[in-house]
């Protein structure tokens, strides 16, 4: 039995007190102490891992406000703060041991957009993309772009001056920042651009202004010699361009851009917008080496391109094993009889379309020169000048960072040294140089960057697991910092210092060091926030953070390596956070976009488990072993009565896997993140396996013996539809099944039964099968039922029925046997696992007919695939089980042609678990039709919220709800429903739910077609 998890990191005492009187005086936000919602927020992008005392919320600026008043008191002068975003800084940023302050829950609209002079008014919570999303329609965006921009928050990207592709031309974020809102550790607050007036004597922001603007002027010829000339900034404090000696004046905004949060709050933004290119070119140029690509870009920047970014073999092999290069494929395609080592991404982009044709003609000239002297080790290149194609290449390139965290083995690629930055003509000498130095302790790596900057991406693939290891690290970190200054650059370009805050001082000298710090303590004296970043203040005795600091290395390595292996799909996540999508046609993550909370998410999900399993093995636990019984033996009576005793106590007494059952309860088992996710953390699967051992102590709800036994009960229960149906509608039965089972919105069976629609078809007979000759079999398809369609939508299954007569195929309707989805989603891994192993011996036996075997419902399909595969590895057998449009498309030659072509077009909506699984689904289904007469338009949406039962849970019902109102109900208020098509059952039972009319199935129009 699993047993009770006492152990957790207690809050200060002095945080507690200091919580409750920020939520006495008014802090109208969230305030979250326990040990899930801080374990969340422990870990960035970055290896670091830092556990902090809360997570709070604010609402308004105000809300931060009143933090800084309350802890400048002298009782709390030890309470300490962080402020962060998307959690996706790269060198621990904004980890702390004390509050962290999310800006990212609500401190997320955009506030007025000046579309006459050009710019926009945001809370430091708003995501980029979203920015981009709201002002295009104004022909403007906010040009600094970097890879992490469906989730990373403005407030972030000031705080760390990000850049990105494109830097040359745009600059980096702080060229766009007007002005911003700052709240300091007192609770002043400041308008960057004093249009608020000066803040009164005897106030933080007062003496910082003061004492930064004096520093700036006193010490301007050192300032001047330390800066490196380069287009990135060293983030920490922009002391060079916060005065303008031509205008004789001084701007604190640049010395907020690049702080990290450790001299104020920033909770609003004044930011400058660029009109969109109206002309744009991408050339993608293919090389034999690497270093040719790097070696050749100089030349692109001298050909005014826009942008010049590099990628690696390492980088664009990985991207070939992803999702993502079913949509690139086409516009990278290799080289006949050459190996593609490298590649240069060059964009052409301005006003003027004739100028920027005449740029890339210009180019492509050059380069066909080269080729044809065989110059530069170029084999290639592709142009494409499609806004649609050009976003695309740019979602590959912006995947890349995840990709390399990727690479199998235990050793994977770490961020430490990802961001360096030399001036562009030293970048192929320092690039050499840094391979020798990696090459010299036998690592694998993978590079890219922004050659146009001298900007490189490149992380170490490192076990810091191994502490020997961990202390490579270390030794190589203090290498690379003296390499980039051989070469005149520096170690921190362009994803700021955080935990490399050690090479503060060496890097600027103790004079301009010590200035820095006479900064710190003017804006921050007691060293409150974000302390240990960038510097602390002058004449304290505070710590900076440092490079060996504590890692989730750390915390992982005290897991069995045996359990790590086992549960790789939860220990590999190295927190790129794209599961924060801002995107809500994005499929992943859609419990994290409602609730705004990071335990519902992929990475928070993964986070606890790999705690849970932590905190099991220190109790002893042989937790593969625990879980090996719960597969194969029956639970004794005397186990059940403590199940239930121990259900009934669950509020009584603590125990951390409360906790992580939480989060997994959110969790829709939509399987988007198995793919999505560049790591590939697959929740569903860890998921269940959590289930299914935290059951052997506490027992399960009614509910879930509901879900899981449905497909042996909707077989009797179809024998009698009407009376069941009559029993269902009842109002006092609805209410009690609510209230006794949790369970809403029960589905009424389909009458007349399947098998009365089609009685008149052929019947099952393996033998009469068998003795058919193979060119006789090449007619039949052999129908796979699910539950769901078969008991509740059996139209569907009927009207393929229809199609697959009318395609010229005899239909045979194989005997219903489980699938057993919904016992995997429920944990319940005993009764799948006999499930699966049943229902697998049964079709691969059907499959030695070698007549293709299709199923009408994506995600049941695909169960046979994924989890089935899961649960029986090798006993799974040798069978196929087709989706439809896996049937259709390769026998379209086969099928007689439309003539005649319709306008009116098809919407399709797609399942989203088909569509992560079934990349080229849609499109596939577009062909199909088009092969008909029918024009098929995909309508981008993300998960509908009913997931199968989720959505028919008590508990989950406004979730549900929420999910549906992201993506599906604002795409079919703005579509003909009658037109709408949607692949899934459980997306046509959610729209029949919310919208009252039924969906139809892409093949039920074809039957229009056909």
């Amino acid at each position: 039995m699993l047993p009770r998890l006492e152990l957790q990191n207690n809050v200060d005492p002095l945080v507690v007190n200091f919580l409750h009187e920020l939520e006495a005086q008014g802090f109208s936000g969230d305030i979250e102490t326990q040990y899930a919602s801080r374990l969340a927020v422990a870990t960035d992008n970055s290896v670091y891992q830092q556990l902090p005392q809360a997570v709070v919320h604010p609402k308004s600026t105000q809300d931060v406000a009143l933090i800084g008043r309350i802890s400048c008191r002298g009782d709390y002068e030890r309470v300490t703060f962080s402020p962060r975003g998307g959690g996706t800084g790269t060198n621990g940023q904004s980890l702390t041991k004390g509050i962290v302050v999310d800006l990212s829950r609500y401190m997320n609209n955009i506030l007025e957009i000046n579309e006459q002079e050009g710019w926009v008014r945001v809370q430091t919570g708003v995501i980029k993309d979203q920015l981009n999303d709201a002002v295009r329609p104004y022909g403007y965006f906010f040009s600094p772009d970097l890879s992490t921009s469906n989730r990373a928050t403005l407030g972030g990207m000031i705080n760390t001056d990000a850049s990105g592709q494109g830097s040359l031309k745009y600059g980096k974020t702080s060229d766009h920042v007007l002005s911003v809102q700052a709240v300091f550790a007192d609770g002043s607050i400041l308008e960057s651009d004093l249009s608020h007036g000066l803040p009164e004597q005897g106030e933080y922001a007062f003496d910082a202004l003061k004492v930064t603007e004096q520093v700036c002027r006193e010490k301007r010829q050192q300032i001047i010699d330390k800066f490196p000339d380069l287009n990135r900034f060293l983030t920490g404090y922009d002391l060079k361009n916060a005065f303008d000696e031509h205008s004789d004046t001084f701007d604190i905004t640049r010395v907020l851009c690049g702080s990290e949060g450790s001299l104020a709050f920033i909770t609003e933004a004044k930011l400058n917008l660029t009109p969109i290119p109206k002309a744009r070119c991408l050339v993608n140029i293919k090389y034999n080496t690497f270093d040719a690509a790097l070696r050749n870009a100089p030349l692109m920047v001298e050909a005014k391109a826009l942008s010049v970014e590099t990628v690696d073999s390492k980088v664009l092999n990985l991207a070939k094993q992803d999702i993502v290069w079913h949509t690139v494929s086409d516009l990278i395609t290799d080289v006949a009889g050459q190996e593609m080592l490298g590649i240069n991404i060059v964009e052409f982009a301005g006003q003027d379309q004739a100028e920027n044709a005449q740029l890339v003609a210009s180019l492509t000239q050059s380069l066909d020169d080269m080729m044809a002297k065989g110059e530069a080790g170029i084999i290639g290149y592709q142009v494409c000048d499609d806004l649609a194609s050009i976003n695309r290449i740019y979602n590959m390139r912006k995947k890349a960072v995840g990709l390399l965290g990727a690479a199998k083995g235990r050793a994977k690629p770490v961020p430490f040294t990802e961001d360096t930055c030399v001036p562009p003509e030293n970048l192929a000498d320092f690039i050499a140089e840094f391979r020798e130095l990696l090459d010299s302790k036998q690592l694998a790596y993978g590079m890219f960057g922004h050659v146009d900057a001298g900007v490189l991406h490149v992380r170490p693939a490192l076990d810091l697991c191994d502490p020997q290891q961990e202390k490579m690290m270390h030794e190589i970190s203090d290498q690379v910092v003296k390499l980039v200054a051989k070469y005149g650059g520096l170690m921190w370009g362009e994803h700021g210092k955080g935990y490399r805050s050690e090479y503060g001082p060496e890097f600027f000298g103790t004079e301009l060091f010590n200035e820095l710090r006479r900064v710190k303590a003017a804006f921050d004296p007691h060293n409150k926030m974000n302390p240990g970043k960038i510097c602390t203040p002058l004449d304290s005795d505070f710590e900076l953070v440092k490079v060996s600091d504590t890692k989730r290395g750390y915390f992982d390595r005290q897991i069995d390596v045996k359990v790590r292996d086992s549960f790789k799909q939860a220990m590999e996540c190295n927190g790129n956070g794209l599961c924060f999508n801002y995107d809500t046609a994005s499929p992943m993550c859609p419990s994290m976009k409602v609730t705004a909370d990071r335990r519902h998410s992929p990475k928070g999900r993964a986070g606890l488990v790999r705690e849970w399993l932590r905190q099991l093995t220190e109790q002893g636990i042989d937790i593969l072993d625990l879980e090996h019984q719960a597969l194969i033996s029956s639970t004794p009576v005397k186990s059940m009565i403590d199940r239930v005793r121990n259900r009934f106590n669950r509020n009584k007494e603590y125990d951390f896997s409360h906790e992580v059952y939480e989060a997994m309860n959110g969790c829709l088992a939509c399987k988007a993140c198995a793919s999505q996710c560049p790591i590939k953390v697959d929740v569903p699967s860890f998921r269940s396996r959590f289930l299914n051992i935290y059951h052997t102590r506490y027992q399960r709800p009614a509910k879930d013996y509901l879900v899981a036994n449905i497909e042996t009960m909707l077989p009797m229960m179809a024998k009698a539809p009407r009376i069941v149906n009559g029993v269902i509608k009842q109002k006092w039965v609805q209410s009690l099944t609510a209230s006794t089972v949790g369970y809403v919105d029960t589905p009424l069976l389909s009458t007349p039964i399947l098998a009365k629609r089609t009685r008149k078809i052929e019947g099952f007979d393996l033998r009469k099968l068998s003795a058919l000759s193979e060119q006789e079999r090449e007619r039949y398809v052999l129908i796979v039922q699910d539950p769901f369609t078969t008991y509740y939508d059996a139209d569907v299954v009927e009207d393929f029925v229809k199609l697959v007569q009318r395609l010229g195929h005899t239909p045979v309707i194989l005997p219903f046997k489980p699938n057993g989805k919904a016992q995997h989603i429920k944990g319940f891994l005993k009764q799948f696992s006999d499930t699966a192993k049943t229902t697998a011996a049964f079709l691969e036996q059907v499959s030695e007919l070698n007549i293709p075997m299709v199923g009408v419902d994506p995600a049941l399909v695909l169960c046979y695939r994924d989890e089935y595969a899961e649960i029986l590895g090798p006993d799974r057998g040798d069978f196929e089980v087709l989706s439809v449009h896996e049937w259709l498309l390769p026998r379209l030659n086969s099928f007689t042609a439309s003539k005649v072509k319709q306008d009116e077009p098809w919407y399709l909506l797609g399942h989203c678990t088909e569509k992560t699984r079934m990349p080229n689904s849609e499109k596939q289904w577009g062909e199909i039709f088009t092969h008909f007469g029918g024009r098929l338009e995909s309508v981008p949406v993300g998960c509908c919220g009913m997931a199968g039962t989720f959505g028919h849970e008590v508990d989950k019902l406004q979730m549900s709800k929420d999910i549906y109102a992201l993506s599906w109900r604002p795409r079919l208020d703005d579509l003909p429903k009658e037109r709408c098509l949607i692949t899934g059952y459980s997306c046509r039972s959610q729209v029949k739910r919310f919208e009252h009319y039924k969906a139809k199935h892409p093949l039920q129009a074809l039957l229009h077609l056909v």
